[in-house]
């Protein structure tokens, strides 16, 4: 007989799996990271979209027209992948690049309408996700893993 405890894993792999492995935090957070991560992945790709994509949008919505060394330092991407994400971004009408007027040198970065109905129909798509991936948690168990994520986010350097 065995006192194992269910794995979150796949069903197959429950009894396969040692309890210490079943049971590490670190493990699970890892485990549900990774299905979260597919499914963001997997729903961005139908509309034609990157997370990056989603992150320079949303920077833009929030907080308005900016320097692409700006979108940077807001949302986390390399300056060299920044550029990749602006071309893509602006070849599909989805933002404009405008010489900054004080300094010739600098683009300033704009949020196009077609770039705002993008980023809501986007919104819509990892609001999805994340009801799939919190499906098993109650409203308030959903609050809470939202402090403690950010609890962990903080701790870790990372400010939000």
């Amino acid at each position: 007989m065995s006192d194992r405890t269910p794995d979150s894993s796949r069903p197959a792999d429950r009894q396969a799996t040692a309890a210490r492995l079943r049971n590490l935090r670190t493990r699970l957070l890892s485990l549900a990271a990774i299905q979260s991560d597919r499914l963001v992945n997997e729903k961005l790709v139908r509309a034609g979209a990157r997370k990056w994509h989603y992150a320079a949008l949303a920077t833009l919505d929030e907080f308005g027209p900016a320097s692409q060394a700006e979108l940077v330092s807001r949302t986390g991407i390399y300056r060299s992948d920044m550029v990749a994400v602006i071309n893509e971004l602006a070849d599909r009408g989805l933002l404009e690049r405008s010489p900054n007027p004080t300094d010739r040198r600098q683009n300033i970065i704009t949020l196009t309408r077609q770039g705002h109905r993008h980023l809501l129909e986007l919104d819509e798509l990892l609001a999805e996700a994340e009801n799939e991936v919190l499906a098993p948690l109650t409203p308030p168990e959903r609050e809470q893993l939202g402090r403690l994520l950010a609890a962990l986010v903080h701790h870790h350097g990372h400010d939000m």
